[in-house]
């Protein structure tokens, strides 16, 4: 087995004024490499599993800036494809406190991600070349070439004897929940495990505002019945439908601040998928997973730059919290 799991997506640089200040306020802005499955690679590889990322970049400073990155936290880019065209895609990260929100800003079109084809795609999709493909509706949702390279990815994959992952990763600024649903309502069947928050999965099932978490998984499951099923809740946990009808429940651990809220969802992913590979479909899985969160929500930037022993130690401690280990 050449690698644990595969990964594929778009990596950008995020631009975040310092100090809660406004992006026209801002004399210098800080810089962080930034992308779904690139942060959940990132997080798997600080677990100690092999993981490769996939992605097509502009071979230039800004480029070559993103692919160290990763390397850097231990994940494989040698299969990232290099071009002299198109860019790289930015967004900048306005950062507050209530009653003023947060706000994202994209600067990502023709991204050379976007332009990604299946003729991009390694010859690493064979039997013994991973376990697991993981990847998000955002870059199904980014263009119509991207959505391609994922299909043409995804029948690779389970043609190899490959699991796949989809996490359908919601965003409002590339489309409506009702095309969302189209267009990955396919990337949905073909998956062993499917992550949804469950504020979007609410609306994209169209079940009933307010449903209660069982209620959703199991409207998911009717449509999807060969996936185990996992919601998360926000700071309520996250919950698991198994493809055997079975339940788990996790509450989240306790976090004071959040200093990095964005990449929250990738890092539970790593740490469920982490566990899930290694146990299979547990409940340690879940929890896991809100570990991984909760540690990643201490950080900022969007790496979930974790540690394994502290995921195991969250854990075992439960939901007590220490402030000071010496």
């Amino acid at each position: 087995m050449t690698f644990d799991v595969v990964t594929m997506g778009e990596v950008m640089l995020r631009f975040t004024p310092p100090d809660y200040l406004r992006v026209e306020q801002a004399d210098f802005l800080q810089v962080h490499v930034a992308g779904s499955e690139a942060n959940t690679a990132v997080g798997l590889s600080r677990l100690g599993l092999r993981v490769s990322y996939i992605t097509r970049l502009t071979d230039n400073y800004l480029g070559h800036r993103i692919a160290n990155a990763a390397r850097e936290q231990g994940v494989d880019t040698s299969h990232i494809v290099w071009t002299d065209e198109d860019r790289v895609g930015v967004y900048f990260f306005e950062e507050a406190v209530e009653p003023r929100p947060s706000l994202v800003l994209y600067d990502r079109k023709n991204s050379a991600a976007s332009k990604m084809q299946p003729k991009d795609l390694p010859d690493i999709f064979t039997p013994g070349g991973a376990r697991l493909f993981h990847v998000s509706g955002i870059t199904v949702g980014i263009s119509e070439s991207s959505a391609e390279t994922v299909r043409a990815a995804v029948q690779r994959a389970k043609a190899a004897g490959w699991q796949i992952s989809f996490d359908l990763n919601y965003r409002a600024a590339l489309w409506t929940y009702e095309k969302a649903e189209q267009v990955c309502d396919e990337f949905f069947a073909a998956a062993d495990l499917l992550f949804f928050p469950i504020r979007d999965a609410i609306q994209v099932f169209q079940c009933a505002d307010g449903a209660a978490p069982v209620t959703v998984t199991d409207q998911i499951a009717a449509r999807y019945p060969n996936a185990n099923i996992v919601l998360t809740l926000g700071e309520d946990g996250a919950i698991c439908r198994t493809k055997a009808g079975q339940y788990w429940e996790q509450p989240a651990y306790q976090t004071t601040t959040r200093v990095g809220r964005i990449g929250g969802g990738d890092a539970f992913n790593a740490g469920f998928l982490c566990s899930y590979l290694q146990d299979g479909m547990t409940e340690a899985a879940l929890k896991w997973g809100a570990a991984s969160a909760a540690l990643k929500y201490t950080l900022p930037g969007d790496f979930p730059l974790i540690h394994r022993v502290e995921v195991e130690r969250l854990i075992a401690q439960g939901r007590e919290t220490v402030t000071l280990r010496r």
